[in-house]
């Protein structure tokens, strides 16, 4: 943030309405962000560019002029070595997702929320073989599932200090929601951070079948919502470290005698 950028900035809003001084507040108000920056909606990357173009390019090196490269559909990565693997415990893999055509969470009216959030689950509803399951909508959640969800460590809570700040609890539980299939391998946030957190996850260390399987639910989302896309900074999220394949991938592994 530099006294040009600010004066280049400081009155501007995006297509939506979402003001640049909405986009730094969480930054302003918490001192201790790693970025403070967010965005709310898609257009939020080109109006605010003078500033989100450096912030892009210092966290991602990755210049303004740079395309994001193509995915191959395909895991290219080796499989764990055997010492390696017999560690590992679980493997997960997750994507953050917004659909095209509609403000990211910081933007978002709790109307448009309503719609992405019936959009997701008529896209859940058609989920068949080892994706199958159910959609627990937070509000008005029983008890008894929600006891059920937090022992699995499903789930999500009200965002913490910096995602309160730049609007993201806002109408807080409306239209949130978790999905998970019968085998609890596969699991969906639906409007925490981003409007979708996909998750692939299972015991052991295949991370083969847990990309393939987060894959197969990519393609089924997509046939009824298109995600929110440039050849510039990829898939688009409401925090920019999370721009590109939006993607982290995770072990938990057994590390022995580690307290000795």
């Amino acid at each position: 943030m530099t006294q040009d950028v600010w004066d280049q900035l400081h009155d501007k809003k995006d297509p939506y309405g979402f003001s640049f001084k909405e986009a730094i507040w969480s930054g302003c108000k918490n001192v201790d962000s790693g970025i403070g920056v967010y965005a709310g909606s898609h257009d939020s990357y080109t109006t605010f560019a003078p500033m989100m173009d450096k912030v892009i390019e210092e966290y991602h090196g990755h210049k303004k002029t740079d395309i994001h490269p193509k995915e191959s559909g395909s895991l290219n990565a080796p499989d764990f070595p055997a010492d390696e693997a017999i560690m590992i415990k679980s493997t997960r893999i997750r994507v953050g997702r917004n659909l095209a055509g509609y403000p990211l969470g910081p933007g978002i009216s709790q109307a448009q929320r309503a719609e992405v959030e019936s959009k997701v689950t008529t896209a859940l509803k058609t989920f068949d073989g080892e994706l199958k399951g159910t959609y627990y909508p937070l509000k008005g959640m029983a008890p008894d599932v929600q006891k059920k969800l937090i022992d699995d460590h499903f789930l999500f809570k009200e965002g913490d200090r910096f995602l309160d700040a730049c609007g993201l609890n806002r109408e807080w539980p409306e239209n949130r929601g978790i999905f998970h299939n019968d085998t609890k391998t596969f699991l969906t946030w639906v409007n925490e951070e981003d409007q979708l957190r996909i998750i692939s996850m299972q015991e052991g260390s295949n991370i083969r079948q847990v990309f393939e399987r987060l894959l197969a639910a990519l393609e089924k989302f997509e046939k009824v919502a298109k995600f929110s896309f440039d050849d510039h900074n990829g898939y688009i999220t409401s925090c920019p470290t999370n721009l590109g394949t939006a993607m982290r991938a995770s072990v938990h592994i057994h590390l022995p005698l580690l307290s000795q």
